[in-house]
Protein backbone atom coordinates (compact mmCIF):
# COMPACT_ATOMS: atom_id res chain seq x y z
CA UNK A 1 0.00 0.00 0.00
CA UNK A 2 1.56 3.59 -1.05
CA UNK A 3 1.76 5.86 1.82
CA UNK A 4 2.68 9.45 2.10
CA UNK A 5 3.66 10.63 5.02
CA UNK A 6 4.73 14.86 6.07
CA UNK A 7 6.00 15.95 8.79
CA UNK A 8 7.52 19.12 9.98
CA UNK A 9 5.08 22.07 10.01
CA UNK A 10 4.40 24.37 12.62
CA UNK A 11 4.34 27.91 13.54
CA UNK A 12 7.12 30.48 12.74
CA UNK A 13 7.59 34.26 12.31
CA UNK A 14 7.70 36.03 8.77
CA UNK A 15 11.31 35.34 7.52
CA UNK A 16 11.61 31.91 9.19
CA UNK A 17 12.45 28.55 8.08
CA UNK A 18 11.04 25.61 8.09
CA UNK A 19 12.10 22.00 6.98
CA UNK A 20 9.18 19.34 5.93
CA UNK A 21 9.33 15.75 5.13
CA UNK A 22 7.88 13.46 3.39
CA UNK A 23 8.16 9.77 4.09
CA UNK A 24 7.51 7.24 1.30
CA UNK A 25 6.48 3.34 1.12
CA UNK A 26 4.63 0.80 -0.94
CA UNK A 27 6.26 1.65 -3.76
CA UNK A 28 9.63 1.70 -5.89
CA UNK A 29 10.72 5.64 -4.32
CA UNK A 30 13.36 6.12 -6.82
CA UNK A 31 11.29 5.45 -9.89
CA UNK A 32 8.91 8.12 -9.03
CA UNK A 33 9.43 12.33 -8.92
CA UNK A 34 7.77 13.94 -5.72
CA UNK A 35 5.69 17.44 -6.08
CA UNK A 36 5.30 19.44 -3.14
CA UNK A 37 1.88 21.39 -3.50
CA UNK A 38 -0.21 23.55 -0.62
CA UNK A 39 -3.42 24.62 0.04
CA UNK A 40 -4.14 28.00 1.85
CA UNK A 41 -7.50 28.06 3.59
CA UNK A 42 -10.05 29.00 1.09
CA UNK A 43 -7.54 29.36 -2.08
CA UNK A 44 -7.04 26.08 -4.96
CA UNK A 45 -4.53 24.00 -4.01
CA UNK A 46 -0.89 24.87 -5.80
CA UNK A 47 2.32 23.23 -7.03
CA UNK A 48 5.30 24.90 -5.21
CA UNK A 49 8.25 22.23 -5.31
CA UNK A 50 8.93 19.45 -7.78
CA UNK A 51 12.06 16.89 -7.26
CA UNK A 52 12.68 14.21 -10.53
CA UNK A 53 13.05 10.41 -9.55
CA UNK A 54 16.92 10.75 -9.64
CA UNK A 55 17.11 13.91 -7.89
CA UNK A 56 19.11 15.74 -10.40
CA UNK A 57 16.21 18.29 -11.36
CA UNK A 58 13.81 20.23 -9.93
CA UNK A 59 11.59 22.95 -10.93
CA UNK A 60 10.11 25.49 -8.88
CA UNK A 61 6.73 28.14 -9.63
CA UNK A 62 7.86 31.72 -9.16
CA UNK A 63 6.30 31.94 -5.94
CA UNK A 64 8.90 30.19 -4.18
CA UNK A 65 11.70 30.28 -6.61
CA UNK A 66 14.73 30.98 -4.76
CA UNK A 67 12.99 30.72 -1.04
CA UNK A 68 12.27 26.86 -1.36
CA UNK A 69 14.59 23.90 -2.25
CA UNK A 70 13.42 20.53 -2.73
CA UNK A 71 15.80 17.35 -2.22
CA UNK A 72 15.37 13.62 -1.39
CA UNK A 73 16.96 10.84 -0.68
CA UNK A 74 16.11 7.48 -2.07
CA UNK A 75 18.13 5.25 -0.04
CA UNK A 76 15.89 6.40 2.11
CA UNK A 77 12.53 7.31 1.04
CA UNK A 78 12.27 10.75 1.83
CA UNK A 79 11.82 14.00 0.53
CA UNK A 80 11.94 17.09 1.98
CA UNK A 81 11.29 20.84 1.25
CA UNK A 82 13.44 23.48 3.01
CA UNK A 83 11.53 26.62 3.42
CA UNK A 84 13.48 29.78 4.11
CA UNK A 85 12.12 33.60 4.31
CA UNK A 86 8.72 33.10 5.29
CA UNK A 87 5.80 35.12 4.21
CA UNK A 88 1.96 35.66 5.95
CA UNK A 89 1.21 34.14 2.34
CA UNK A 90 3.08 30.81 2.65
CA UNK A 91 0.56 29.81 5.39
CA UNK A 92 -1.30 26.80 4.06
CA UNK A 93 -1.60 22.58 4.49
CA UNK A 94 1.61 21.44 2.80
CA UNK A 95 1.12 18.38 0.85
CA UNK A 96 3.48 15.29 -1.08
CA UNK A 97 2.25 13.93 -3.85
CA UNK A 98 4.18 10.64 -6.19
CA UNK A 99 4.24 12.52 -9.29
CA UNK A 100 1.76 11.71 -12.26
CA UNK A 101 -0.22 9.50 -9.66
CA UNK A 102 -3.22 10.40 -7.43
CA UNK A 103 -1.03 9.37 -4.15
CA UNK A 104 -1.35 12.14 -1.47
CA UNK A 105 -0.03 12.41 1.45
CA UNK A 106 -2.34 14.02 4.29
CA UNK A 107 -0.44 17.29 4.63
CA UNK A 108 1.22 19.17 7.28
CA UNK A 109 0.04 22.63 8.48
CA UNK A 110 2.16 25.79 8.05
CA UNK A 111 1.27 28.79 9.97
CA UNK A 112 3.99 32.09 9.36
CA UNK A 113 2.64 34.25 11.39
CA UNK A 114 3.99 37.44 14.05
Amino acid sequence: QVQLVESGGGLVHPGGSLRLSCVASGYPFSQFGISWYRKPPGKERELVAWVSSSGLNTDYPDSTKGRFTVARDNAKGIATLQMNMLKPEDTALYICRRSGTESWGRGTQVTVSS
